[in-house]
């Protein structure tokens, strides 16, 4: 695997890249200590058989640079992170690309393939925030896991486990040494202090952007996987987006939640490369 780093007008992007063939982005998703090798590093000895895969972290995860409290006042997270990823695909000389993105990750996808539909050739959007309105109440059970995470007393491998147990159908999949690797991830210093900025910007602005707005604007074809018992992004939310994105399909998961590559890795696997190729 090649790891860059690439410098982009607002900080350092790091990523890693692996396999030969048309380009696949993979963006992660905003738990504590995720990153893009992390959160998908299973699903890559068959991906690269097909694809070059690209794995940015976006920013403040990860190996690239942390946002200040300045730079979410004036722009979300999301917006953020869209121009720091096309800055690092163009330096990479990568201009169309296959995009996937899951939770915070398919927030960033959506908006990428709004604004610049012209570079995006398929997407695959695993339970994206931003795209999806919940019939539920909001914060979702897994948003305030998340939450609590690094507040109350701060990071702690229970804490981990709980919210492992929140993104998955079957926490028994998942061993204390998954649990570990994650908790030991999520304890650098500044990912700490950036998720608190991260989470205060997240309430002043009342959530993720309103992606769903713009659905329309999406041209790529485009393949939503969702987990039926997603505690997180709630498939309930997925109506807007098969009646608003043009050119789309649904699988959906029984007894899976939030991490539909970890759960159903052979199918997620299936499913992606088959819609891709």
């Amino acid at each position: 695997m090649k790891q860059h780093v690439v410098t982009t007008t607002l900080g350092d992007i790091a990523v890693a890249e692996t396999g030969e063939g048309p380009v696949l982005v993979m963006l992660h998703g905003g738990g504590p200590g995720a990153s893009g090798v992390s959160n998908y590093h299973q699903n890559l000895p068959e991906l690269s058989r097909h694809f070059r895969v690209v794995l940015p972290d976006q920013p403040g995860f990860g190996g690239s640079y942390r946002p200040t409290e300045e730079d979410l006042d004036k722009r979300s997270i999301t917006e953020i992170t869209v121009d720091a990823l096309f800055q690092a695909l163009d330096a990479l000389g990568i201009d169309t690309f296959h995009l996937l993105g899951n939770s915070l990750g398919g927030a960033a996808a959506i908006a990428m393939a709004q604004q610049r539909p012209d570079r995006v050739a398929k997407l695959v959007l695993m339970a994206p925030g931003g795209g999806w309105l919940p019939f539920g109440p909001t914060p979702t059970e897994g948003q305030k896991e998340m939450f609590r995470y690094y507040n109350g007393g701060g990071p702690s491998e229970k804490k981990m486990a709980a919210f492992i147990r929140t993104m998955v159908f079957d926490h028994k999949q998942f061993g204390e040494d998954v649990v570990k690797a994650r908790y030991e991830a999520s304890l650098d210093d500044s990912h700490i202090a950036f998720y608190h900025r991260y989470n205060a910007a997240f309430a002043k602005r009342g959530g993720m952007d309103p992606l769903w707005r713009d659905l329309h604007k999406i041209k790529a074809p485009t393949l939503l996987l969702w987990g039926r018992d997603d505690r997180t992004i709630t498939l309930d939310g997925a109506q807007l987006m098969l009646k608003q994105i043009r050119d789309v399909q649904l699988h959906v998961f029984g007894r899976c939640g939030h991490w539909v590559q970890l759960e159903r890795q052979q199918e997620f696997e299936n499913l992606v490369t088959g819609f891709l190729t």
